[in-house]
């Protein structure tokens, strides 16, 4: 058992959730729908709320609770509610703060589906939104109205990897009693914990860093403060958009490595990084370890250290771009992130295709923008596949 002054890998592999009452060393896969009671009375609590005991999967479960509690435990939260994927998570978010008239700011680079979704299905039920590029402070005040109910940031933002200022945000935010929800994903709770910087609410998709292995989908939300908990996690319940048990275990296990597996993906990231800064066939280079990134003094201030995710654009713009990815024999072209292997995608096309190409144009998500999640592979194989790649590329 673990507690908020243990280490974080210690926090990582004991976490500080569920025992098994029979002495399992790691916490079993529940795989059941519905729990019995003992009594009648002791269902009757369950249900009213007097007892903690489980009832059904989609309200509770001990491997879930497991889940849940450990990566609140780490990102210093009130309580975690886990989720069938990333897109859940948000959908829970969005669902228990929006409501019809609401306005939402936003960064105009998040994830693609986060945006799409209110500009299409939730601006069908009345919900406004705003998207500006939040590292830019005199934005963020300007597009607040009186209706602004949430503000909504991922930071560093997806494809751009621009980072913004999250207790600078929350304060604009707080002064007038917006929540700040955070979407931590590309940082994980090892490298940033925006509770501990202002924010109320943060949420991953844990099919990333914190799972790590590409072969679970699933999501989290952590809510700083007790009422926020029990709101998200009531209208999680109603949505039934929770974890499946066996989904669970499997992220639980990829947790615990979630460290090293950082540290070493991290290493490796900023010698890729370096390479491709100095290759004459790469325009630019978005990373936060590098000094050429316009928010590297604000990222070591926020995080923990750069991560592990880099953008980057090729002076043959598009073309260039689909050359290098139709030619890389160890990079993976493959969307998603976080995994222990090297991915390599194009956002304008792939994950961000559903926007606008006025969105993708205000959120700097250009055609020649390429993003590489890296991987723990031996850099000097990532470094030489890109290397024989861009061999390929006409300039």
């Amino acid at each position: 058992m673990t507690n908020k002054k243990s280490g974080f890998n210690s926090k990582l592999v004991h976490g500080a959730g569920v025992h098994d009452p029979l002495g399992s060393v790691i916490t079993p896969i529940y795989q059941t729908s519905t729990f019995s009671f003992e009594s009648a009375e002791e269902g009757a609590k369950c249900f009213s709320g007097e007892s903690s005991g489980y009832i059904y999967t989609r309200i509770g479960n001990p491997t879930i609770s497991d889940l849940e509690k450990t990566i609140a435990l780490l990102e210093n939260g009130f309580g975690g509610i886990g989720t069938s994927s990333g897109m859940a998570a948000v959908n829970v978010v969005y669902m228990t703060l929006l409501s019809a008239g609401a306005h939402i700011v936003s960064h105009n680079a998040i994830y693609g589906p986060a945006r799409s979704i209110i500009e299409s299905t939730w601006a069908k039920f009345g919900v406004e939104s705003t998207y500006v590029d939040t590292s830019d402070l005199e934005q963020v005040k300007k597009a607040i109205r009186p209706n602004t109910k949430l503000i909504y940031l991922e930071t560093p933002a997806n494809p751009t990897i621009g980072i913004s200022d999250i207790p600078a945000i929350c304060e604009i935010a707080h002064q007038h009693h917006i929540p700040v929800c955070v979407d931590n994903t590309f940082c994980s709770p090892y490298l940033q914990q925006p509770l501990d910087l202002g924010a109320d609410i943060v949420l991953h998709s844990m099919t990333k860093f914190i799972n790590g292995h590409a072969d679970i989908v699933g999501g989290v939300i952590v809510a700083k403060n007790e009422d926020d908990y029990k709101k998200l996690r009531a209208m999680m319940v109603v949505l039934g958009c929770n974890m499946d048990p066996h989904q669970a275990f499997l992220t639980r296990r990829g947790l615990k490595t979630m460290g090293i597996r950082i540290d070493r993906a991290q290493e490796n990231a900023i010698k890729v990084a370096e390479f491709l800064e100095n290759h004459p066939k790469v325009g630019w280079v978005r990373y936060p370890g590098l000094k050429s990134h316009p928010h590297y003094e604000l990222g070591k201030k926020l995080m923990k250290g750069p991560g592990a995710m880099i953008s980057f654009g090729l002076t043959g713009g598009l073309e260039a771009g689909r050359t290098l990815m139709n030619n890389v024999k160890l990079c993976v072209l493959a969307v998603s992130l976080g995994g222990i292997e090297t991915l390599i995608q194009h956002p304008s096309s792939m994950t961000h295709s559903k926007l606008s190409a006025e969105a993708k144009q205000q959120g700097g998500i250009s055609d020649d923008l390429v993003r590489l999640s890296v991987g723990i592979e031996e850099v000097g194989d990532i470094i030489g596949d890109l290397d024989q790649a861009l061999e390929k590329v006409i300039k």
